[in-house]
């Protein structure tokens, strides 16, 4: 599903879904959120779904395929859209994914909404990441997080209250995405 702006895009964002054999598709409220504080911005926006979830062909593939995948997508927006800098953008699994992809990728920007963390082995990831978690992850726990962003000293932003879904908490993702990107000046 890719969304564009009104006006011509200057960037381009890939977001990634949630585990596919748990139900994780593109349709997830997170990845839709994401979607559209991008669109806010001003980006084009591409949401996908890994082989074998939702009405995509394929079959879950531990990570590997679904890292093909999303190096596909940005590959394709890449193509639609030369010259734009990339972000990509993943939730939970989709986080992990887009980790391991921006080995590959090199984008401008990387946004982890409980990535996870401790279920995967995540890669280092840059510095300057946007690491969101809920203090009540129920899924993936803070500690984990923590253990694993201390060393690479990157900041994580901890969102009060909030479980793995963000239930009741989307305005406030999508108002940190903005907020990140409006210091950046990619407004």
């Amino acid at each position: 599903m890719l969304h564009l702006p009104d006006e011509p895009p200057h960037a381009i964002a890939v977001v990634a879904h949630p585990l596919p054999t748990m139900g994780g598709t593109m349709g997830n409220k997170v990845v839709t959120t994401l979607a559209r504080a991008f669109l806010e911005l001003g980006f084009a926006a591409l949401r996908f779904n890994f082989r074998g979830a939702g009405k995509s062909d394929g079959s879950y593939d531990q990570g590997d395929g679904e890292t093909l995948d999303a190096i596909a997508a940005a590959n394709f927006m890449r193509g639609e859209f030369p010259g734009l800098p990339l972000t990509l953008a993943g939730f939970s699994f989709g986080g992990y994914v887009q980790a391991r992809a921006a080995e590959t990728l090199q984008p401008q920007h990387l946004v982890l909404v409980a990535p996870a963390v401790g279920r995967f082995a995540m890669p280092l990831v840059p510095a300057d990441t946007l690491l969101v978690h809920g203090d009540l992850d129920e899924v993936v726990e803070l500690d984990a997080v923590l253990h694993w962003a201390r060393p690479q000293h990157l900041p994580v932003m901890v969102l009060a209250g909030a479980g793995h879904f963000f239930h009741g908490r989307l305005t406030q993702l999508r108002q940190i995405v903005l907020q990140h990107f409006a210091t950046l000046g990619q407004e």
